[in-house]
């Protein structure tokens, strides 16, 4: 008994520190934001009136519109400066823990939005495992998943691909410089970002800003402590 209270007591002073988590999630997804709706704006263009500034780019418009190499999506020019404004303004307002529950409806649907009409058709992984003993699809065949088996076979066969592209560098190119930087990967695309984002965000929902640390506890920190009262 003893030691479930001595297990308690630790729980309830670290549970004190909810801020942090709170906290490295906001400084981990704002700039993600901000920088996705900034570069589907027109801010940086001096030339533009202000009006035309806070617009949305036409290419991006026509990428939310066209059915053919685009999203096909509905009401492109609406779609595309809500999508970009959620971003870039939500992603401000992450920074600062400000509405950070009401502004992480939008930018979930954004994720939402992203994930099924980008990156569904491209499976999982953003960038292609090319061993597959170290994918994590590995679980997923263990239990018997059709499409894990898939992703792994696409695994192996993107590090066959790879190794043929790294020879062609070797022979052709200048490796130590071109791997300076890093090493080569295949990008799959997939939903594994927004997927992540999602999640994020979800958890944001439901723990809010985090005390201390976000305007969202600083302006209604004295309804929290009625709430308490009552309780």
């Amino acid at each position: 008994m003893n030691i479930i209270n001595l297990y308690n007591t630790v729980v309830d002073k670290l549970l004190k520190l909810d801020a942090i988590p709170a906290l490295l999630l906001r400084i981990f997804l704002a700039p993600v934001f901000i920088i996705a709706g900034y570069n589907k704006m027109q801010l940086s263009n001096s030339e533009l009136d202000l009006f035309e500034q806070i617009m949305v780019k036409p290419e991006i418009v026509q990428w939310f519109g066209n059915a053919e190499w685009g999203l096909g999506l509905p009401f492109p020019d609406l779609l595309a400066n809500l999508a970009a404004w959620t971003e870039f303004f939500g992603g401000w307002l992450l920074l600062i823990g400000l509405a950070t529950r009401l502004f992480s409806i939008p930018l979930m649907i954004t994720m939402i939005v992203a994930a099924t009409t980008v990156h569904l058709d491209n499976g999982w992984f953003a960038i292609t495992p090319t061993n597959p003993a170290t994918s994590s699809a590995q679980v997923f065949s263990w239990v018997g998943f059709e499409s894990a088996d898939n992703s792994l076979q696409n695994s192996e066969d993107a590090g066959t691909r790879l190794t043929k592209i790294k020879e062609i560098v070797d022979q052709n190119g200048n490796p130590d410089w071109l791997y300076e930087k890093g090493n080569v990967v295949i990008l799959n695309n997939g939903i594994e970002f927004a997927s992540t984002y999602f999640i994020m965000l979800l958890a944001l929902f439901f723990i809010g800003a985090g005390r201390y640390v976000s305007l969202d506890y600083w302006l209604f920190k004295p309804e929290e402590d009625d709430l308490k009262k009552i309780e």
